[in-house]
């Protein structure tokens, strides 16, 4: 069975999400994008349980389904903010149950530490070898996967509070560590220069706070497993067999890539940033560090190096970016909403938009501009003028009026190491 997952979202009780986030709408909306099997996030906010227990049903299986039969899993991120080598550490964790009693004895116990109703994603002054150790204790089921790993202010490497190693941040709950989530400013051909990382499982989620199409799947992993089971995937994310990949966005979309200050309009590469030794050359300051950095102070590979029997990974940007960036207006308007919704009409979910259809039957539906903007970002060809302190990158088109041959990542520097890992299996079997 091949499964497109997003086990990394939020509900509405977590800060800075949508107020009609539901799962109602989580549904509704993975169906559009063409994910399979969605994590219901924040499961210890008290009112997001309520609503999980209201309308979500667990088969036995670990899995949970809606009335109309979609399956989630039980998952959550918790933030872990507390001191270790004289240093304060802000790492945030994606943690998956095994079903709801689980789910009711994690909340239990975080409860002993401190409040969950406040947000969605509560904050925790545990270290990350004793939150492990002690999930553990409840199942050994429950696994915990460090989030977005690489992000400067909340992750296990982050440039402002993180850690240079796994072992470092977990000690000797290391060994029950199996995945790490690349996030969106990172692919897994950036993790592949740390030798340290061999060993875990890259995996991908979209972090989304709403359920609209450019945020919910944005960003997911593949598994082919046998039955749809929390066994089932779990063993996948332990051992790797049945991981048969991920989807990311262009990491320069991402807004932690490269170095900068927002407030100062200042993007640099890591090159620049050495130069300027970390200092912004505008206010003095000094600047927020962003992934590319990190993964150079960390790489003990070269940049093209790849992974032996690594799974593949697929580069895409969302569909609503495209249809808007063609389009030349916000993603969220009336414009691009009628172009997005005449291709979901006629193709049946996004993921078969962006990877499957075929080039006339693009055209016979959308102008030959927007189809061709389509199969460039299939075929990795996209660059983006990268993100930074919090800012978005864009994307840049070959045919754009204005292109971006200065300050530009994107695509064309990973094409060797993409066509290599690309196995033959393509995400269009998965959909």
């Amino acid at each position: 069975m091949d499964v497109i997952a997003d086990l990394h979202l939020h509900g509405r009780y977590s800060q800075g999400t949508s107020g009609n986030l539901s799962i109602q709408k989580l549904e509704e909306w993975a169906r559009v994008k063409g994910v399979s099997l969605l994590g219901t996030g924040d499961f210890t906010h008290p009112e997001w349980q309520k609503e999980i227990a209201s309308k979500l049903t667990d088969d036995g299986s670990g899995i949970l389904k809606s009335k109309s039969g979609f399956p989630f899993m039980c998952t959550t991120e918790i933030s872990l903010i507390y001191s270790q080598g004289g240093k304060g550490r802000r790492i945030h964790n994606v943690v998956l149950a095994p079903n709801l009693d689980a789910v009711e004895q994690i909340t239990g116990w975080l409860k002993t530490k401190g409040r969950v109703d406040y947000d969605g994603r509560p904050i925790f002054k545990i270290p990350c070898h004793e939150f492990v150790e002690s999930l553990r204790e409840i199942d050994e089921k429950i696994e915990v996967i460090p989030a977005h790993v690489w992000t400067p202010w909340f992750s296990l490497f982050g440039s402002m509070s993180g850690f240079d190693s796994v072992d470092e941040a977990f000690g000797d709950q290391t060994k029950y560590i199996h995945a790490l989530e690349t996030g969106l400013s990172s692919d897994p051909a950036m993790n592949w220069r740390l030798s340290q990382l061999d060993r875990y499982a890259l995996v991908s989620f979209a972090d989304a706070h709403s359920f609209w199409p450019w945020r919910i799947g944005r960003e997911a992993t593949l598994f082919d497993v046998r039955e749809l089971s929390y066994d089932s995937i779990l063993s996948a994310l332990r051992t790797q067999e049945g991981l048969n990949g991920t989807v990311e966005v262009e990491p320069s979309y991402g807004k932690y890539h490269w170095d900068g200050h927002r407030a100062c309009n200042l993007s640099l590469s890591p090159k620049e940033t050495a130069k300027h030794k970390g200092i912004c050359p505008v206010c003095k300051k000094p600047l927020t560090i962003g992934v590319g950095y990190r993964v150079e102070e960390l790489a003990d590979r070269p940049v093209g190096f790849i992974r032996k029997d690594a799974p593949p990974f697929h580069t895409l940007l969302p569909l609503s970016e495209i249809i808007a960036h063609r389009l030349g207006t916000a993603i969220a308007t009336k414009k691009v909403w009628a172009v997005y919704n005449s291709l979901i009409e006629r193709f049946g979910n996004e993921f078969s938009v962006l990877l499957d259809a075929p080039a006339e039957a693009l055209e016979a539906v959308v102008n030959p501009s927007l189809a061709s903007a389509i199969l460039t970002n299939r075929a990795g060809k996209v660059k983006v003028i990268p993100g930074y302190d919090g800012v978005y990158g864009r994307p840049v088109f070959p045919d754009d009026a204005q292109g971006a041959d200065e300050g530009v990542s994107g695509p064309q520097e990973r094409k060797a190491e993409r066509k290599a890992c690309i196995g033959q299996k393509g995400l269009g079997d998965f959909i």
